[in-house]
């Protein structure tokens, strides 16, 4: 219509020309903004050798860790996942926050029902807002232990990265690994009340001890790190080298340097090594950290960071890792942590609570008649164990279904007590529900995360969905709500999804509640998730079309 008619300062072949020169550039320009990465994910059962033991696991496009996500901020991801498997399957986006989208958030009869043998589900979210190392993986039963991978979120097209470039990125995954069926493992463990048994290793990329890592001398290498081991919190560290922490969780922190990393299931974490050492080959390793005299899997997994030119012959070195119950190491490892808090990266910490929360983290007791002395053990906040539905609970919400869920989680749990004291091993009986804590549009909230000695203290490590939030606080023993306030870091805390509670101690964190929908909350611990140690936020809708739960998508499974 305009190049017939032309304008008033266009006219003839050459507004024609101007016009589609225009809109080239202008459809190159979108291109490069934006772009959609389409995936296919075929869930399959492969046989898999490790330290001499073969056996059948479940996995992604036969592959263990699973493929790699690379999208750019911005882009659009689709991933259609077919389920080949003998198992029900559902899989989370870890650490995005699927803006009013929890249709695509993957928690199995949280935002949706699994993925039924033989059937297919597409996800179908935007990476707004985000850009980092996050990473995937199974949210239903153990199966996280196999499946698995990473997710590299690139910044936008001519964006620099915040710190020095690197010449070369690495992803590194941190896993477990089972000798035996791990589903099987579970259910003798749930059948006579008790834990399963630990894993046999850890591993780095699938791997216990076999994964290397190619160097050039004078380079810089930016290692994108994620610990999808199920119950172990990790040391990392790689021999001779001190590494740069750039990013925490897919944001942006300010850079420390540091002789070993400290990386809670869940969490991911960016580090920056540069190669300037004498050539050679060199242990890159993790092993547990575990405060507390509970039995963990103490292997230490390693991996080879190898100079080009060095011949394999070379025997590398070990690096030197923080003691397994280096508690004052810990600590001042996540001390160190804080948000870049630039124009281009603010923190915008809320300084004005709406809702104060207070939720307690107990080990307890639950009637099982089956099971070594009639009891099972159990774990509760505020007391509540959590018992999961049979449907969806953003469906249910969504279309306002009545009898899968309550929407009175307490603010605060039943009675107060010296949480952190002698250890309680008395009326541990917790109670059961499937309660959620209803939270208003835009409202802003302070929940702390307070552990407590029922039956023992221990470190838990919380994922939020959903959502980034803030740690404006930690401290060791009870939290003190008249005194503890005035120490927060409202200024440039660590923004995070999943954050570390010590053990016997608390962690305060803050959020503004503009997601709607329905978001899981739950240790990532899947030894505790599997007792109860959940709950979820019913984030209500807002005023604006755009600020309410989407239309669920066709193909969204049946329960």
């Amino acid at each position: 219509m305009l190049c017939r008619g032309g304008s008033s300062f266009l006219s003839g072949h050459s507004g024609c020309m101007l016009l589609f020169v225009f809109g080239f550039l202008s459809l190159v320009f979108l291109q490069t903004e934006a772009a959609t990465k389409k995936y296919q994910f075929d869930v399959q059962v492969s046989n898999v050798s490790r330290l001499c033991h073969a056996k059948p696991i479940v996995t992604v496009n036969g592959q263990f860790p699973g493929p790699t996500i690379y999208a750019r901020e911005g882009d659009r991801v689709i991933v259609n996942v077919s389920n080949h498997a003998q198992y029900n399957m559902s899989i989370h986006w870890h650490g995005l926050k699927q803006y009013a989208n929890g249709w695509a958030d993957g928690p199995a009869y949280i935002t949706q029902c699994p993925i039924q043998t033989g059937s297919n589900y597409v996800y179908d979210f935007n990476v707004t807002g985000q850009r980092g190392t996050l990473w995937w993986h199974a949210h239903i039963l153990w199966l996280r232990a196999t499946v698995y991978g990473a997710i590299v979120i690139l910044p936008k097209q001519g964006t620099p990265y915040p710190f020095p470039k690197p010449d070369k990125e690495h992803v590194l995954v941190f896993g477990e690994w089972w000798h035996g069926d791990v589903e099987e493992i579970v259910k003798q463990g749930n059948a006579m009340g008790l834990p399963p048994n630990m894993s046999d290793a850890h591993t780095i990329n699938g791997k216990p001890d076999t994964y290397a890592m190619e160097v050039e001398q004078g380079k810089k290498y930016l290692l994108r790190i994620a610990n999808a081991a199920l119950n172990d919190e990790l040391f990392f560290a790689v021999a001779g080298h001190n590494m740069t922490v750039v990013e925490i969780d897919a944001v942006y922190t300010k850079p420390f340097t540091t002789s070993a990393i400290l990386i809670a299931p869940g969490q991911t974490t960016n580090v920056l090594v540069y190669a300037n050492r004498v050539p050679g080959r060199y242990f890159m390793a993790v092993r547990p950290f575990q405060d507390v005299p509970i039995p963990v899997d103490n292997k230490t997994a390693t991996a080879i960071l190898q100079y080009k030119g060095i011949p394999n012959t070379v025997l590398p070195s070990l690096p030197q890792l923080p003691s397994p119950n280096d508690t004052a190491y810990a600590l001042s490892y996540n001390n160190k942590l804080r948000s870049l808090n630039t124009p281009n990266f603010p923190a915008n910490v809320p300084l004005k609570v709406d809702r104060k929360l207070l939720f307690t983290v107990g080990l307890g007791k639950s009637v099982c008649p089956t099971c070594i002395n009639g009891t099972r053990l159990s774990a509760s906040l505020n007391n509540i164990t959590f018992v999961m539905p049979q449907t969806g609970l953003l469906q249910a919400h969504y279309e306002n279904m009545k009898g899968v869920f309550t929407p009175d989680f307490p603010d605060k749990p039943p009675r107060a007590f010296n949480y952190t004291g002698a250890p309680l091993t008395a009326n541990l009986f917790t109670s059961h529900g499937t309660r959620l804590s209803k939270i208003a549009f835009n409202s802003t909230v302070e929940l702390v995360i307070q552990d407590t000695n029922l039956l023992s203290v221990e470190s838990h490590p919380f994922h939020l969905h959903g959502y980034n939030f803030f740690v404006v606080g930690t401290g060791i023993g009870n939290f003190n709500p008249a005194k503890d306030p005035a120490n927060y870091n409202l200024v440039d805390p660590p923004e995070r999804n999943t954050v570390g509670v010590p053990t016997g101690g608390w962690s305060a964190i803050r959020f503004r509640a503009d997601n709607p929908g329905v978001w899981f909350f739950h240790c990532h611990l899947e030894l505790h998730t599997g007792w109860g140690l959940k709950t979820a936020f019913v984030v209500e809708d807002g005023p604006g079309k755009d600020q309410a739960v989407r239309l669920p998508p066709k193909d969204l499974p049946p329960c």
